[in-house]
Order: C-alpha cells, then sequence, then structure tokens
C-alpha cells in the first residue's frame, strides 16, 4: 500500500510539473500498422510467346517473378496475388473480357502465385483497360492498406478502352496507388500510351527486366524519409515553424501535414513519407511556396529546399478609437486576390517582398508598395477613426461625400433611406453631406451642409437646422 501511495505521489508531482508533457505523452496514439497488397497484372497475350534473348518474354516473366515471389516471403504485414489477362481465349476471338484473377490476396500464398505462374499459356489479346477496372475489385476494402498494382505487358491496349484515364478515376478513388508499369521490349513512339497510366519502367532485356522488378519492389517496401529546408534569402536553412502540407499530385488531397520543427543545433526533422505516392509540396507561409512533383528516391533519405525568407507586418493603431475596430486585407503587389485580413493590433508574418493594404475604414485607406524585409517588422498605422451622430430621424435619400484637397468631392456612403439617424465611424477629414426628404417635392429642398471629422471626437449634423 505504501508502495502504492509513494507511486501515486509521485505521478502527481509530475503532472503538476510537466502537466502538458505528460498530456501529449499519454494522449498519442500509435499509428497503425499498414499492410502492403502487391498484386500483379500480367499480360498473357499471345505476343508475349515472342522470343526474347534466348527464351521468350513469358518465360522470362515466369521464372523473374517467381524469383521475386520467393523474395517477399520474409516481409510482415505483405499480400501478394496475381491476375492475368489475354490467357483464356485465342486472338481470332478477340474476347475483350479475357481477364481473371488467378489467385486472390492471402499471406503465404507465395508457392500458389508461382504453381499458377507455370500453367499460364499466352493466347489473346490485350483487355488492360477491362483488367484494371477488375482489378479494382481484387483489393479487400481496406482504408489503412497501401495498394501496389504492377502492370507487366509487351503491348498496348486492344481493345479500345482508355487505360490511363481508367488508372487515374481509380488512383482518385484510392482504390491503389501510383501503378508500376513494366514495358517488355515497347517501341518508343508508344512509350507515353503506357507512362500516363503510372509509373513507368521499361525492360529493354532481360537483364533490365530483373533490375526494374527489383526497383519496384524496393520503392514499395522500403522506408523512405524526408527533410525540409527552409531558406532566407541568402540561402541559410534557417526559416521554421511553417506547416508543410505534402498533396498527393492525382488525388489533390493532401497527405501530410506537418509544422516544421528547427533543433536548437539548426537541424530540420526527418520525416516518414510513402514513396509510392506523387507529391507537391506547399510549404504554407504567405503567401505559399509550391514544389511541384517531388523527385523522391524511394529507400533513401531525400532533402528538399524551399526558399522562404519572412518578415513580419504589424498593424498598429496609434490611439485606441472607442468608435469602431479595423481590419485590413493584404493583398501582392498589384495583384487583386486577398491573401490575408487581418485586425489592427495582429502582427502576420509574411514572405520578404512587396504589398498592397487596404485599410477596411471609411473612407478606404489604400497603401502600396509596403516592403516586407527579412527578420524585420514593417509598421503599419493610421489615424483613429471620429465619429459622425445625426440624430434627425427622417425618411429620405441623403449621401456622404469627402471633400479633396484640389475642392473635388468623393461619394463614399448612402445614409438609410428608412431613418437618417446614424452613428457612423469616419476618417478625420472634410466631408459634404447632401440630402433631401422623401416628402420635398423638388431638388431645390436639398439640405448640403460641410462638416469635419476629427480624431476620437463625435461630430454632430443636424438636418435641416
Amino acid at each position: 500500500m505504501k508502495v502504492a501511495v509513494k507511486i501515486g505521489l509521485v505521478m502527481s508531482l509530475l503532472l503538476i510539473m510537466h502537466p502538458w508533457s505528460y498530456g501529449q505523452t499519454a494522449l498519442k496514439k500509435p499509428e497503425p500498422i499498414k499492410k502492403t497488397r502487391i498484386l500483379f497484372l500480367l499480360d498473357g497475350s499471345g505476343s508475349m510467346l515472342a522470343k526474347w534473348e534466348s527464351s521468350d518474354r513469358m518465360k522470362v516473366a515466369k521464372v523473374l517473378l517467381s524469383k521475386l515471389v520467393d523474395s517477399l516471403a520474409q516481409y510482415e504485414n505483405l499480400e501478394l496475388a496475381l491476375r492475368v489477362y489475354g490467357h483464356q481465349f485465342d486472338k481470332e476471338k478477340n474476347n475483350c473480357t479475357d481477364s481473371r484473377l488467378e489467385v486472390a490476396f492471402k499471406e503465404g500464398n507465395e508457392e500458389q502465385i508461382k504453381t499458377r505462374l507455370k500453367q499460364i499459356v499466352p493466347r489473346g489479346n490485350t483487355p488492360i483497360t477491362y483488367s484494371l477496372e477488375q482489378a479494382a475489385k481484387d483489393f479487400p476494402v481496406d482504408k489503412n492498406a497501401r495498394n501496389v498494382l504492377i502492370l507487366i505487358t509487351d503491348g498496348l491496349e486492344s481493345c479500345g478502352g482508355d487505360p490511363c484515364a481508367t488508372a487515374k478515376a481509380l488512383q482518385k478513388k484510392r482504390i491503389f496507388l501510383k501503378p508500376f508499369v513494366i514495358g517488355i521490349g515497347i517501341e518508343k513512339q508508344f512509350v507515353p500510351e503506357l507512362a500516363c497510366m503510372g509509373q513507368y519502367f521499361n525492360a529493354a532485356d532481360i537483364s533490365s527486366f530483373r533490375k526494374v522488378l527489383d526497383n519496384v519492389v524496393k520503392m514499395a517496401l522500403s522506408k523512405t524519409t524526408v527533410s525540409v529546408e527552409l531558406k532566407d534569402e541568402q540561402g541559410k536553412p534557417v526559416e521554421t515553424n511553417v506547416n508543410l502540407t505534402f498533396i498527393n499530385n492525382v488525388t489533390e488531397e493532401p497527405e501530410y501535414n506537418y509544422v516544421h520543427y528547427l533543433s536548437a543545433a539548426g537541424k530540420t526533422d526527418v520525416l516518414d513519407i510513402d514513396a509510392l505516392l506523387s507529391y507537391d509540396l506547399v510549404v504554407n507561409t504567405v503567401p505559399p511556396v509550391v514544389l511541384k512533383d517531388l523527385d523522391i528516391k524511394p529507400g533513401e533519405h531525400n532533402v528538399f529546399s524551399a526558399k522562404t525568407p519572412q518578415g513580419t507586418l504589424y498593424l498598429r493603431q496609434d490611439a485606441v478609437s472607442p468608435f469602431d475596430v479595423t481590419e485590413a486585407i493584404v493583398r501582392e503587389n498589384n495583384s487583386k486576390n486577398t491573401l490575408v485580413a487581418l485586425r489592427f493590433g495582429s502582427r502576420q508574418k509574411l514572405l520578404a517582398g512587396t504589398y498592397d493594404l487596404e485599410l477596411l475604414t471609411l473612407p478606404r485607406i489604400y497603401l502600396n508598395n509596403v516592403e516586407i524585409k527579412q527578420g524585420q517588422t514593417n509598421t503599419i498605422t493610421f489615424p483613429p477613426a471620429g465619429l459622425l451622430n445625426i440624430p434627425t430621424e427622417l425618411q429620405g435619400f441623403g449621401s456622404l461625400y469627402v471633400l479633396e484637397k484640389d475642392g473635388s468631392q468623393r461619394w463614399i456612403y448612402n445614409l438609410p433611406e428608412s431613418n437618417s439617424r446614424i452613428n457612423l465611424p469616419l476618417q478625420p477629414g472634410q466631408y459634404r453631406l447632401v440630402y433631401r426628404t422623401k416628402t420635398a417635392n423638388a431638388s431645390k429642398f436639398t439640405d448640403v451642409q460641410n462638416f469635419e471629422i476629427k480624431s476620437a471626437a463625435t461630430t454632430t449634423i443636424k438636418l435641416f437646422r
């Protein structure tokens, strides 16, 4: 009992001293281990009987696939399956649904796959699109799995389908990840018709075919990591604390979100990433910096750099106005697109550069070519508003104008037609009020008054004094 009491006291002290860190450790859930499923989609059409060095294409594919399947038996959380097309009907029958799941997904089915491979005899045509559609049904429904498709073919679609559009649609539905396409003896002019389906590899000879198979498996099963360096204008990786989003550039959905970390020693941390996907990296500065189509090398540590020098925009009001809270719209220089809207009193990091500001005062204040420099703060101020008070309650038609220094007037506001009584924050300056009641039967009964607004003060105007 005494031991239990002591342990309880120690835990209580830990929670008192470090409640946040203890809570974080206690609440963090381990990520579930993902199962990888690899479906081999093998071309069994008649052309696979073509001579290839000292053998034919199908015999080579069978031998190398069998060896590969053997080598995969050592991996945990891995399931394999085999689908073959073009092997059930002679080519003369032009059967465009000649595709069959020969061995379904299951752990430990390597011998079954090897046995079935020996029995395949090439015969028919090449229904790649139909086979992709059927392959989508081969993968068990499992949101936590990595579904990999490896297509091995020596020819193009022969049934009028669109394998590229089908592969892209199935990726967007997250049925499988970006497919691997291994072309055997494909002529250069036909490569684009296969490469558009996924990641294409050309097996020009038996040796390269063996290497391609090994590389594909390495990509599927090896651990891959990345680091992201956020560099200043001098190229030093000193920027940090910015959200990094890795976007799947096929589905256009975010796959990973990390807040960038830089250690006290100036080292960026190492992030795990799935090399089977294609990514765009968005560094969520304001405005964002985008690195398109990251060249990720599977099974290795990859380092990517982005130039993200930042400064700070500080919106400060010279004095506190009792009348309103002001916001500002920030745009890139000479752009109409809003980057961010900020309340005065706030600070915002921005990429070093030039910006245009629109202060949502009445009248608007426009500040163009506001420069943000790396590591510096640019402070923006403006005079606090005053208040226009119209206590008169009338129905009618009225407008407010700013009186410019050159004597011209510029419209800024229409009074409500149903009731002229208002309390309206305005920037300090010279103004004009023009008003006619609804009951007035001639324009000559228009009331025109000039007035001045001072900061943090109320100006009262009575209509038709």
